[in-house]
């Protein structure tokens, strides 16, 4: 059913657009009403608007708190015009129909983003204007509501291939997209009252409000459909931010990824020029250097096989150099701060490669939630921001580690933090030799890290692998000392690690045995 528009309520706080817009239904002979702002704007542009106290015979007050709450207006929009007692309702009271709400609301979440006290905060709760949109949207059979401005075009074109009418299609599109806006702006406030000013880091209802952003190809698999939502609020720049200067649209998998090995390399961005290369959410290379290209090839040199199709991160904007380097290799996605024009000129003989600049790196202290869907409901938590202070760290084994072996510590801490558990990292001289991820026992994974670092070893030519002299860091206390003693057996000669196992009296004699140095950090870093 089509619905001829002839009396149109505009107000809005995001005047972008509207002028436009009402020049537009001012041509279809449409009755502009409009509100304080939007009808001054209105009539300075030489278009006729009525004054929406003019409609309801009753002034605005209170600030404008008190303006479009009315039985006029919500009776204008809320009346089904093909009931009769709803039709003689309008009639003895004089009310006369609405058919097109053009509302957006008041800037709730920028004026917190601003920094705004709490009275101004307070002041920027809306509350005409979602009943309105509440009310057009539930009558969406006879009354069209237009929250977005990107809608406006779309609206205008609807009006003047249907002479000025709107159809049922596209008032039921526009509705779900207002009940969606109001539900967005509902869910800002309400997290701002808990999380801001009640200070609830996990409260009775977790309001979320998320805008796709962008679909993609797919999801983990070709079978599984995806897609990038952003928050509505605002929230510290990550790879979802990130400008794509280059490369085949990012996957799923690509941005999962991309979000791991940026995760990790901000660890360091107070730190020396730092490289991350990760594959399928894990680091499989991580290294600091004096350049970005010593540390490009040290964390490579890890395992070169598995950085093959890798992601790879940097704190330091991007040079030609490296750029080169990288390119040696097939590479999914590189992430950095920023790139220089050499670097971009030689990425861009890699059509399918993905560069991405991200700007300033996230803060690895910073608060937030992690959220997991699970059959039935959601996990959340707060996000694991730990950081570890030199003073933290106890040494409990006979033997401190030498001023190298606690570099080595920190740094092999720092990368599995970052790895699934159970995680086992070798590292020395501020690069990893070897790591150990996701498997179900900590002895495995102590194994197949030293067994990775043997191998890395034999294909660069060198005498030994890096875990001869190194330090390796578990996400998790020992439970045993055999997971300990194969870290011996690769050549160790630091460790660290959580403590507080029940057997930890056991494992720091082991260590004692074997000469080892060992600090707890007194706190884990499981990662599932």
């Amino acid at each position: 059913m089509n619905v001829t528009v002839t009396r149109a309520l505009l107000s809005v706080s995001d005047k972008s657009g509207i002028l436009d817009l009402a020049r537009a239904l001012d041509r279809h002979g449409v009755e502009l009403v409009s509100t304080g702002g939007t009808a001054k704007a209105i009539r300075e542009a030489g278009l006729p608007v009525r004054d929406i106290s003019d409609l309801t015979g009753f002034p605005e007050m209170m600030d404008g708190r008190v303006k479009t709450l009315h039985p006029v207006v919500h009776g204008g929009l809320l009346a089904v015009r093909d009931n009769p007692e709803h039709v003689a309702s309008m009639t003895e009271h004089g009310i006369g129909p609405i058919d097109l709400v053009v509302v957006n609301l008041y800037p709730f979440a920028q004026t917190v983003a601003k920094g705004a006290d709490r009275d101004e905060i307070i002041e920027n709760i809306d509350i005409g204007g979602p009943s309105m949109v509440r009310s057009a949207a539930k009558n969406h059979s006879h009354v069209a509501i237009v929250t977005d401005p990107a809608d406006y075009a779309a609206l205008v074109e609807e009006l003047d291939a249907n002479a000025g009418a709107t159809s049922l299609d596209t008032r039921r599109r526009f509705a779900a997209k207002a009940y969606a806006a109001t539900a967005a702006y509902d869910s800002a406030i309400a997290g701002w009252f808990a999380s801001v000013d009640q200070g609830e880091t996990l409260p009775q209802t977790l309001p979320l409000a998320f805008t796709r952003a962008d679909t993609l190809r797919y999801g983990e698999n070709p079978h599984q459909t995806a897609a990038l939502y952003l928050p509505n609020t605002g929230a510290t720049r990550g790879i979802a931010q990130g400008q794509q200067l280059q490369g085949k649209e990012l996957s799923y998998n690509n941005y999962n990824d991309a979000d791991a090995a940026l995760e990790l390399v901000s660890e360091f961005r107070d730190g020396p020029p730092t490289v991350v290369i990760v594959k399928h959410a894990n680091p499989c290379g991580v290294a600091t250097g004096d350049t970005l290209l010593e540390a490009y090839q040290a964390a490579l040199a890890c395992d070169s096989v598995s950085a093959f199709g890798g992601i790879i991160a940097l704190n330091r904007p991007l040079g030609g150099e490296t750029a080169r380097a990288i390119s040696g290799i097939f590479t999914e996605v590189v992430c950095a701060p920023d790139a220089d024009e050499e670097a971009r000129a030689v990425f861009a003989a890699k059509k399918n490669l993905r560069l991405i600049v991200t700007g300033e790196l996230p803060d690895p202290a910073r608060a937030g939630l992690a959220i997991k869907s699970i059959a039935g409901g959601l996990l959340v938590q707060s996000r694991d921001n730990g950081l570890l202070a030199p003073e933290e760290l106890k040494v409990v084994t006979k033997r401190a580690p030498t001023e190298q072996e606690l570099a080595d510590c920190r740094f092999a801490w720092t990368v599995a933090k970052h790895v699934k558990s159970n995680a086992i990292v070798y590292a020395k001289d501020g690069s990893t030799a070897g790591v150990g991820a996701g498997q179900m026992n900590r002895l495995e994974s102590a194994r197949i890290a030293a067994w990775k670092a043997k191998d890395a070893a034999d294909k660069a030519g060198w005498a030994e692998p890096r875990t001869i002299g190194s330090a390796v860091a578990s996400d998790a206390f020992f439970p045993f000392a055999d997971g300990l003693m194969a870290a011996v057996e690769a050549g160790a000669t630091a460790v660290i690690q959580p403590g507080g196992s029940i057997r930890d009296a056991e494992v720091i004699a082991a260590a004692d045995e074997a000469g080892l140095a060992m600090v707890f950090t007194g706190m884990r870093h499981f990662r599932h």
